[in-house]
């Protein structure tokens, strides 16, 4: 239900939701695990990438055009949210997932590598529509919120009619080049958004992260400022799929917190996850965040997951060479579906087992 608010109301939550993160802590992918998502899905290696702003923008104002259509309740909720909200720093973050190892930085849309989906800057999702995720926790008070792509696109301030004109585009591109075709053109092609609009898209992603990540993990507000963020992360990485990891979100809700043993059991339903073993790199950095003392020395937090997901060991068979890796996975089944893009996971495809 669309709940109309007025001009002014609308521009100021938009402002206060926008103003740069104050400065703190330390962050990966869609997760293969589970479902892939289209709104975070990295940006392959090929693709050209520009290069990112150092520094997330300050509010601008919200365009009439965009500042006169209602507010939804999941815009309300991304508009409200405050710095403050999080222990971490929001600008930290970005700049993690700016980078190229991460989810990458492409300022002119492009299809997602595996669902075709419109993706743009670090890899939010151009097209994905609004959608229900039901709270089945009874012990967790916090809301999931799954706006479409084009109700975030506006709580970042942006013009709709943009938005329409990039997917026009895009479109009319994809009919014309297919996606080989079109991902070839990638390096001629002029940006449809600049670096700041970029960076409102992605703040506003990550907003949406978190609220849901405090939607999945009961105690969020009590984790350190690294766990947040880990949290946060997989939520931007993974999205919708995330309630696919049954082992990990029944052990990080479990009544054993205060257990020595705890922390290492959450990370290790991570760690044999085939989302760890396919994006080894980035799983490492987050898993590795989930230490309660990986602030005293994050390199020796990392070392000790890295030693778990090690490389994957080349076997040489009749003259070839072959990579193999262990896929380990709470159950044998597999979730198919494809929620389109946005934090293309950025946010939600193809069959995936759980983790």
């Amino acid at each position: 239900m669309r709940i109309p608010l007025p001009l002014f109301t609308f521009a100021t939550l938009a402002a206060a939701a926008l103003l740069p993160a104050k400065a703190q802590a330390p962050a990966t992918q869609p997760d293969p695990t589970a479902i892939a998502d289209p709104a975070h899905v990295s940006t392959p290696a090929a693709l050209p990438v520009s290069a990112p702003a150092a520094a997330p923008p300050v509010a601008i104002p919200v365009a009439g055009a965009t500042a006169s259509l209602p507010v939804t309740p999941a815009m309300q909720l991304l508009l409200g949210f405050k710095d403050s909200d999080v222990k971490f720093a929001l600008s930290d973050l970005m700049d993690i997932l700016r980078d190229r190892r991460h989810e990458g930085w492409v300022l002119a849309a492009y299809p997602d590598p595996k669902t075709s989906h419109p993706l743009i800057g670090a890899g939010f999702s151009l097209d994905l529509p609004a959608r229900e995720h039901a709270q089945t926790d009874s012990l967790n008070p916090n809301p999931f919120i799954e706006p479409s792509s084009a109700e975030e696109w506006r709580a970042a301030g942006l013009d709709g009619a943009r938005l329409d004109a990039i997917l026009d585009r895009f479109n009319e591109r994809m009919k014309q080049w297919k996606k080989k075709g079109f991902r070839r053109r990638m390096t001629s092609l002029e940006p449809d958004i600049s670096d700041d609009d970029a960076n409102l898209l992605l703040r506003i992603a990550i907003i949406q992260s978190i609220e849901n990540a405090k939607a999945y993990c009961r105690n969020f507000d009590a984790l350190t400022a690294s766990q947040q963020m880990a949290m946060s992360q997989l939520v931007y990485q993974i999205g919708f799929n995330l309630q696919h990891f049954t082992q990990f979100l029944a052990q990080i809700n479990s009544d054993a917190a205060a257990e020595a043993s705890y922390w290492g059991a959450v990370q290790s339903t991570l760690e044999h996850s085939q989302w760890a073993h396919l994006y080894r790199i980035r799983a490492t950095a987050v898993i590795a965040q989930l230490d309660p003392v990986y602030a005293d020395d994050p390199a020796a937090a990392e070392k000790r997951v890295g030693a778990v997901l090690r490389p994957a060991v080349a076997h040489r068979r009749r003259g070839h060479t072959h990579a193999r890796t262990e896929l380990a996975s709470s159950s044998p089944t597999a979730h198919s579906g494809h929620g389109h893009a946005r934090h293309g996971k950025t946010t939600r495809g193809h069959a995936r087992q759980a983790a």
